[in-house]
């Protein structure tokens, strides 16, 4: 079977203006503890953006690198099977070494993550 992948300009814009306009609130600083697995400290900064409503109810999740570019950079679509949900995870200026990291996270336990990237 032949991959198809298509890219839409707009898609990646409109999530910058999201951010841009409802604002990230970091809920889970880099260094902390998972509230419900306190053996998992976050590596990066972790949050949601305000006022906004993802697949599982609840605000659009974001996770926040040092890039630099202030811009999205990425996607994670994830299915998490202990909460039997499935939603996006915003990838906000990170670098190629965070993605890779921050994939891994979600591709753990009861949760799977497949990534699209932001063409440059």
């Amino acid at each position: 079977m032949k991959q198809h992948y298509r890219s839409n300009k707009a898609f990646w814009e409109n999530l910058d203006e999201i951010i841009r306009e409802k604002k990230i609130f970091i809920d889970r600083p880099k260094g902390t503890r998972h509230q419900r697995f306190p053996d998992f400290i976050y590596p990066y900064d972790y949050g949601y953006i305000k006022n906004t409503i993802s697949t599982d109810g609840e605000e659009l999740d974001v996770w926040i690198g040092t890039g630099g570019k202030q811009k999205v950079t990425g996607i994670l679509n994830i299915t998490d099977m202990d909460k039997r949900d499935t939603e996006m995870k915003i990838l906000y200026d990170c670098t190629p070494e965070e993605i890779d990291a921050i994939y891994n996270i979600n591709n753990q336990l009861m949760m799977s993550a497949v990534l699209l990237m932001r063409e440059s």
